[in-house]
């Protein structure tokens, strides 16, 4: 029989306030529909990279690294943007998770990249504006399967919702 550490995944975003730094969150569920979550983790970094367009990663893996030290071993990782920026594979956010970590990574983002053709267009609920779907180490029907099936009525799982509250230090880690 297994138990829920070897069922865990997780969904992580970043904030950066006005005044400087970064708060990374991550909630953690047994099941890839994050219903429920069953714990919650938020890192502060005094000091972030300055963005540069075209290396977000640079600014966000660090923080993203901060928050899963000492977090329990995940099967699975969410994270808000792309893997992969056009369909050769052109690296971002998620696909450096990925490399860093080897944690399969499913990126969910909210708005169109204009060179991510390959991304698969995810409409949940009622919403009429798509998520935008791609995937590192699990094949991208499965990823865009996983989002459709993701907890919560509304266009953004409600993992998400909740790790972008966390990340914005709107509410305190419940679990």
């Amino acid at each position: 029989m297994s138990t829920v550490e070897d069922w865990l995944v997780g969904a992580v975003d970043v904030h950066y306030p006005a005044d400087g730094g970064a708060r990374a969150a991550l909630v953690l569920a047994a099941d890839p529909t994050f219903a429920p979550i069953v714990g919650e983790r938020v890192a502060w970094l005094d000091t972030v990279a300055a963005y540069q367009p075209g290396r977000f990663y640079t600014r966000e893996l660090p923080a993203i690294q901060a928050v899963l030290a000492g977090a329990p071993s995940l099967r699975l990782l969410v994270v808000d943007g792309y893997c992969d920026l056009d369909p050769v594979g052109r690296p971002g956010l998620g696909r450096h998770v990925h490399e860093a970590t080897g944690i399969p990574v499913i990126g969910v983002a909210k708005t169109s990249f204009h060179t991510a053709s390959h991304a698969v267009s995810v409409r949940r609920g009622a919403a009429t504006r798509p998520l935008f779907v791609t995937a590192c180490g699990l094949p991208i029907d499965e990823a865009a399967r996983l989002v459709t099936s993701m907890a919560g009525p509304y266009r953004l799982p409600d993992a998400l919702r909740r790790v972008d509250a966390l990340a914005r230090g709107h509410v305190a880690p419940a679990v």
